[in-house]
């Protein structure tokens, strides 16, 4: 499973506009906000359950099977592919439960997958609490491709589960008002900072389409782009024009917004918020890392799965826990009442690639 290493994050933005920059205001600056939108169902992980789930991924190397938080205790828990391992988890101060199949062989699975079954709305990913690699098919999938993945799977045994979902995986930039670019809307997702210099992070499917980017329809330029990912990856990076200093904040669209003080890797279980500038602040849990997604126009790899709802425009926006950054929200099957399927690129790969952090 590939994480990156450790960069200090960027604080994050959702749309309200300061001067020429993206930005909320500083945590609790608004005024009367409403209540803070809820979280999802999953558990929160605390600071020392991100530290502890990236040292003990380190250490295990090909022991490990991946982690999860317990959703009834909280607890931290590491899957291991034998009795030693186990025992190293333990010393540390996390759960440890014996698998059948290891971290590498779970991608070796996967492998397979992208060799034979690289199928436009199918996408895969490891479930690490229930070690296996999920699969979920959208609706555009005929019988004759719907038959070919099973097959696929068929061959790999109970290492793989399919899962039917509503809808069809779109990257989801739409005409509409937040960030534009290119006769297209996004939204922005984490301001940061090189050398003194200011910048935003997005999709880098929104990136590719434009250079230019306004905060309003038509409006005055904002920036322009200086680096963009897509396929393979799906991360951007847009310069801000000028010298003002957008605040690092999430809008939580309730009249308030939420710090960002540091970034993780998202782990299975954990409950996490995603806010965008069509579906504004939605909940939803951790349900899949390492994830493939075959969208109509190329593949994205070792991205995050979440139940949180997204529409078409949020694509860019940030995926968040309490003050810890997760993600750049890239896209999903779409969202059936409050059950969604948004997809998100980790932040820190983009953090690490841009050479960028928190201000």
């Amino acid at each position: 499973m590939r994480r990156t290493f450790g960069v200090r994050i960027a604080l994050s933005v959702l749309l309200t506009l300061p001067a020429a920059g993206i930005g909320a205001g500083t945590a609790g600056a608004a005024p009367g906000p409403g209540p803070a939108p809820a979280p999802g169902p999953g558990v929160a992980a605390s600071a020392t359950a991100y530290a502890l789930d990236a040292e003990l991924e380190r250490t295990l190397g090909d022991r490990g099977a991946g982690s999860y938080l317990d959703t009834r205790t909280g607890e931290l828990t590491v899957a291991v592919t034998d009795a030693a391992a186990a025992d190293e988890v333990r010393a540390s101060g996390a759960r440890a439960r014996v698998v059948e199949r290891s971290t590498a062989q779970l991608e070796d699975v996967m492998g397979v997958l992208e060799t034979r079954a690289k199928i436009p709305g199918t996408s895969w990913g490891i479930d690490p609490s229930a070690n296996q690699v999920v699969v979920e098919a959208d609706q555009s999938l005929g019988v004759r491709s719907l038959a070919r993945l099973r097959t696929v799977a068929a061959t790999l045994g109970d290492a793989v589960r399919i899962e039917r979902v509503p809808g069809v995986f779109t990257k989801e930039v739409n005409g509409g008002d937040a960030i534009y670019g290119g006769g297209y809307r996004c939204s922005a997702a984490f301001n940061v900072v090189r050398n003194n210099v200011r910048y935003f992070l997005t999709a880098g499917h929104c990136t590719n389409v434009a250079s230019s980017w306004s905060a309003v329809s038509g409006g005055p330029r904002i920036g322009l782009r200086e680096g963009t990912s897509f396929p393979t990856n799906d991360y951007g990076i847009v310069r801000y024009d000028g010298t003002d200093v957008p605040p690092g904040t999430v809008n939580l669209y309730n009249g308030g917004s939420q710090d960002i003080v540091s970034a993780a890797d998202a782990i299975v279980g954990q409950s996490i918020q995603k806010s965008g500038s069509t579906t504004k602040v939605t909940g939803g849990t951790v349900t899949a890392v390492n994830v493939t997604v075959n969208y109509s126009d190329g593949p994205v790899y070792n991205m995050v799965r979440t139940t949180a709802c997204s529409a078409g425009g949020d694509s860019g926006g940030a995926h968040f826990s309490g003050s810890t950054a997760l993600g750049i929200h890239s896209g999903s099957s779409g969202c059936s009442g409050t059950a969604g399927s948004a997809i998100h690129q980790p932040v820190r790969e983009a953090l690490s690639v841009y050479g960028v952090t928190v201000y």
